[in-house]
């Protein structure tokens, strides 16, 4: 939630022509993120889970991809793209780790701890 909030913090400073461009798409993938993560967790089964984070994953890489375009561009101011590109950095990490943990879960059967039980 927070990278989607840095997204939109600096996307606010990008000309008006852009709205439906590269800061729309920004703002899409950074949404998709926490999106994926809560519908992946509200799944009855691991399997869906761990394909959730998976996208989320892709989403991330999405967003820094275009983070970095914006900075070549100069669409975005390039201290804030680099402090949103480190949070992004570090979910990815967090993503990337939960999702080889529910892999893992998946090859040897143990159950998610949680609200519900997965399978």
């Amino acid at each position: 939630m927070d990278l989607a909030k840095a997204v939109y913090s600096l996307t606010v400073g990008f000309p008006k022509e852009e709205r439906y461009g590269l800061s729309s798409q920004l703002q899409r993938a950074a949404v998709s993120i926490p999106s994926n993560i809560a519908e992946g967790n509200a799944r009855a089964s691991t399997r869906d889970y761990a394909r959730f984070i998976a996208m989320a994953c892709g989403s991330v890489a999405e967003l820094q991809t275009q983070l970095t375009l914006a900075v070549e561009l100069s669409l975005a101011d390039p201290v804030a793209a680099e402090s949103t590109m480190e949070t992004a950095e570090r979910v990815s990490k967090m993503l990337h780790k939960l999702h080889r943990s529910l892999i893992q879960r998946l090859e040897t059967g143990s159950p998610v701890p949680g609200p519900q039980s997965r399978s």
